[in-house]
């Protein structure tokens, strides 16, 4: 593999100590790096380093020769007096950029809903942001940055996102670098991880998942088992486990490594206690949406957003809101809140119900703006959770990071993430019984958004969440509704049958938008469409070819075989990693040879893995 870029002994100081510190990393052909830490711990200024847009006070970055560069920071943004079209590709001509499928690809992918000719300036912040990244991702580059890349992109934009970075490059060629806090992309798209903390960045092979693993194995050597069992990254790792439906087919040796972490590790969730709770403090009746129809306007300017809605909430539920942007979640949202009345139907509410709502716009601080945070939790009483310990106001805001000093400072002084964490702590201190979180993630690194759901995993009452991190929305949830064509739509399936339902959509209304493929109207297309739905409709199977019992043997013993080869790969991985644990931190010649070591194990086990997904599917 070719080296791309590297830095050497890279440290930089804005004065209020070391954002890094003597720093020494690389990129090679074929990484997918995701960049993790706390807020503030310098991901965004190490991929600004590394790009050439951010001095070093000291050390150095080098840049293979014509190794090509394309970044998107959060700072960026398209000239507002051109047009969209203009933004995208610059003064290519109509042939050059509709012949190239790259293109056409994020055209169709990232503004298919955007009229070609409008001007950036009258665009939506979202959609200015769209821009911004469809025109890093048209250009040809070796090496792409991206910081926040899936802010303002919903579940749909997201998946295709994910599937476009990973089809951009073949497997050993082109090098990608992403700071996000979506850990379900970061485990779709990386392969290697890097936590930026304390000055020093560490490395760690794999996406999310791979690196709570090998936290949690570093926490085990260096920590005692109480310790161990506090930590939250455990719990993070019990819930890839167990509770993620799209992480339960992982194999053997992998669902074995996991085990032996969490075998002390007691459910994410005590859902017996949590409905009992909710039932004791709402009763039997929360909210019932009753054929509740919204909508705006009226003649010919109607336009109905919701229609003959029915749905009963009931108490301790946890679900999760799926829909397009504007496909009318936060109009369902202001039914349940009460914001809103149905203009046909009916909503009924409990006589106890107390409903709150974690807005994105931190409207519960603004009267507050001038108060210490100290002094604002002051005023609140401590509450009960659902395992019977009660927790002071203080205790939350430690639970969720919040330091000595942090609790004198005034609160219009701290950072997003910090805002956002305070106001959900109000929220929760005025004891709702029915909690409607609206994209809850903003501003959280991945650690806070650990803690944020470890803190909702025994809150006791009605949880209501829309947002587009498919993690927190799996994580936190048991159920998921979709809000489809004006009607709400279970989804036994959750996100991964959302996802195929709008594929099945719009492969069956062939191109969308101006910037659209050209739709398919040949009768294999539609046929095509039509199997995708009756798929997820849960229509007539397919029969399985049968197998004969020859085959059968020979395809069980390929797959033991293929079992017992990761399982071995898993033994000298972890024996490598140990290796490196004891190795003389300063040998880098050294820890390259066992880090490239580790690279040929994991390309093995990644072909491996492949084969087992094959043959376990043929096997049923």
């Amino acid at each position: 593999m070719a080296h791309l870029l590297g830095a050497e002994s890279l440290s930089i100081d804005f004065g209020t100590g070391p954002v890094l510190n003597d720093a020494t990393i690389g990129l090679e052909d074929g990484d997918r790096i995701g960049i993790v830490g706390a807020n503030g711990a310098g991901k965004s200024t190490l991929m600004k380093a590394l790009a050439g847009r951010q001095e070093p006070h000291s050390g150095r970055v080098t840049t293979a020769r014509g190794t090509r560069l394309g970044v998107l920071d959060q700072s960026d943004r398209v000239d507002p007096d051109q047009t969209v079209l203009h933004a995208i590709v610059g003064d290519a001509d109509e042939h050059e950029w509709a012949a190239d499928p790259r293109i056409r690809d994020v055209m169709s992918g990232l503004v298919p809903d955007l009229d070609a000719d409008a001007l950036v300036a009258s665009l939506s912040g979202g959609q200015q942001r769209r821009v911004a990244l469809a025109k890093v991702l048209v250009g040809d580059h070796d090496v792409v940055f991206l910081d926040e890349p899936t802010n303002h992109l919903d579940v749909d934009g997201v998946v295709w996102l994910a599937e476009h970075l990973k089809r951009r490059w073949s497997a050993n060629r082109g090098a990608l670098l992403v700071v996000t806090h979506d850990r379900w992309f970061l485990d779709e798209v990386t392969n290697r991880t890097w936590e930026v903390h304390d000055g020093i960045v560490e490395s760690y092979e794999g996406g999310y998942a791979a690196y709570v693993l090998q936290r949690v194995e570093r926490d085990r050597i260096a920590a005692a088992t109480e310790q161990k069992r506090q930590n939250l990254m455990r719990k993070e790792l019990a819930w890839l486990r167990r509770g993620a439906p799209a992480r339960t087919s992982k194999p053997k040796f992998r669902i074995d490594a996991a085990n032996a972490l969490i075998e002390d590790v007691p459910p994410i969730r005590d859902s017996i206690q949590l409905h009992r709770m909710a039932a004791s403090r709402l009763g039997k009746d929360v909210v019932n949406l009753v054929r509740a129809g919204v909508t705006y306007g009226s003649g010919d300017r109607a336009k109905e957003v919701l229609r003959e809605v029915d749905w009963n909430i009931g108490p301790g539920e946890r679900t999760g809101i799926l829909g397009e942007n504007g496909a009318g979640k936060s109009t369902l949202l202001k039914l349940i809140t009460g914001e809103l009345e149905p203009t046909s139907g009916r909503v009924k509410r409990g006589m106890t119900v107390r409903v709150a709502t974690l807005s994105q716009q931190l409207a519960e601080l603004e009267e507050h703006a001038e108060e210490r945070v100290s002094a604002l939790v002051k005023q609140y009483s401590s509450i009960t959770l659902s395992d019977g310990n009660e927790m002071s106001p203080t205790q939350l805001l430690e639970r969720l990071g919040f330091t000595s000093a942090q609790l004198k400072t005034q609160v219009k002084r701290l950072s997003g993430g910090q805002r956002r964490r305070l106001q959900l702590l109000v929220v929760l201190l005025s004891e709702p019984n029915v909690l409607v979180l609206d994209e809850p993630t903003n501003d959280l690194d991945t650690d806070m958004l650990a803690a944020l759901e470890d803190l909702l995993d025994s809150w006791p009452g009605t949880l209501i969440v829309v947002s587009h991190d498919r993690y927190l929305m799996e994580r936190v949830t048991d159920q998921q509704f979709a809000v489809l064509d004006g009607g709400l739509r279970h989804l036994p399936g959750g996100v991964d049958e959302y996802v195929s339902l709008q594929r099945a959509r719009k492969s069956g209304s062939g191109g969308v938008g101006t910037f659209g493929p050209d739709a398919s109207t040949g009768s294999d297309s539609q046929a095509a469409a039509a199997a995708v739905v009756t798929n997820v409709l849960g229509g007539e199977d397919t029969p399985a070819p049968t197998l004969s019992g020859a085959e059968l043997r020979a395809l069980q013993k390929e797959l033991t075989s293929v079992e017992r080869r990761m399982g071995k790969i898993g033994e000298l991985t972890e024996g490598i990693h140990h290796e490196m644990l004891m190795h003389d931190q300063t040998d880098f010649a050294g820890l390259a040879k066992l880090n490239k070591r580790i690279g040929e194990l994991e390309d093995e086990n990644a072909e491996l893995e492949e084969r087992w997904l094959e043959l376990s599917e043929r096997l049923g």
